[in-house]
């Protein structure tokens, strides 16, 4: 399993290529604008680590093999991008992360956490219910959520195959 530390401001163009990589597989499911979706800026990408909301998942080497970044929507801990180098995938990268934001979430008191992504892609809504998230229904979304869910049929991802997702959170001991 890989190692989590907080990400680097100097980190954006790993994680760009990462991004860019695991996102090739969307190609083979029928979804080739999103595997050709440009990942987010440098300097998005510093802002998250700036701010204190973002991970990097790193191989044996120290090398950067998958990474998490992190908003906060209705007081939850939202994922906003998970991404993890197809090759590492499989391996519990991604259940590091989760594991990361919400140990992080818990230490913030905030009482979930959320996600929006595709309900039937296998490494998407299939991978997350595993992960302890559920389904929501629209209306059970809070209004920020339910914001971020309009945004993105803005530009372009199909409501018919996307939804929401909460994980709740417990505490953490001692609080």
């Amino acid at each position: 399993m890989a190692d989590i530390r907080p990400m680097t401001s100097d980190d954006g163009p790993d994680l760009r290529r990462i991004e860019r990589r695991a996102g090739e597989r969307f190609a083979d499911v029928g979804m080739p604008g999103i595997a050709a979706a440009e990942p987010a800026t440098v300097e998005v990408l510093a802002a998250y680590a700036d701010a204190g909301r973002g991970w990097v998942a790193t191989g044996d080497g120290g090398e950067p093999v998958g990474y998490v970044v992190v908003e906060v929507v209705d007081g939850n801990a939202h994922i906003e991008q998970i991404s993890v180098l197809p090759d590492h995938q499989g391996r519990g990268v991604g259940r590091a992360l989760v594991g990361r934001v919400a140990a992080w979430a818990a230490g913030q008191r905030m009482p979930a956490m959320t996600l929006t992504t595709f309900r039937d892609v296998p490494w998407n809504g299939p991978l997350y219910r595993h992960l302890g998230f559920r389904f929501l229904d629209h209306d059970t979304l809070g209004p920020e959520l339910a914001a971020v869910r309009t945004h993105e049929t803005t530009l372009g991802l199909d409501p018919a195959i996307r939804v929401c997702m909460r994980r709740d959170l417990e505490p953490p001991a001692g609080r």
